[in-house]
């Protein structure tokens, strides 16, 4: 199995960027797609994005698509999520998992969250 840890998370004015990082230990990464998902107060969790095992094959939601970036670093073991021209509504508790399954992205391990607050 696999721990994950995020970490990268803070305040960040609007327009802004920042760069969240998903550590992988127990495992490499990739033996497992990952993806991104964000959890806004009163709201359910949603997908970000995903990424697949190889890295060539990545997703995003409509709401994130042409702001935000994932990417692998195997060097590092790490998947990253670089955030740019972020909006107030970016504002969420971000968790990275990983999954087994791909494409169909269904997770089976969880980090325990970075907040990232965007301020107007």
């Amino acid at each position: 199995q696999v721990q994950l840890v995020e970490s990268g998370g803070g305040l960040v004015q609007a327009g802004g960027s920042l760069r969240l990082s998903c550590a992988a230990s127990g495992r490499t990464v990739d033996w497992y797609a990952i993806g991104w998902f964000r959890q806004a107060p009163g709201k359910e969790r949603e997908i970000v994005a995903t990424i697949s095992r190889s890295g060539r094959s990545t997703t995003y939601s409509d709401s994130v698509k042409g702001r935000f970036t994932i990417f692998r670093d195997t060097a590092k073991n790490t998947i990253n999520l670089q955030m740019s021209s972020l909006k107030v509504e970016d504002t969420a508790d971000y968790y990275c998992a990983a999954s087994v399954n791909w494409p169909q992205f269904r997770p089976d391990y969880w980090g325990q969250g970075t907040l990232v607050t965007v301020s107007s």
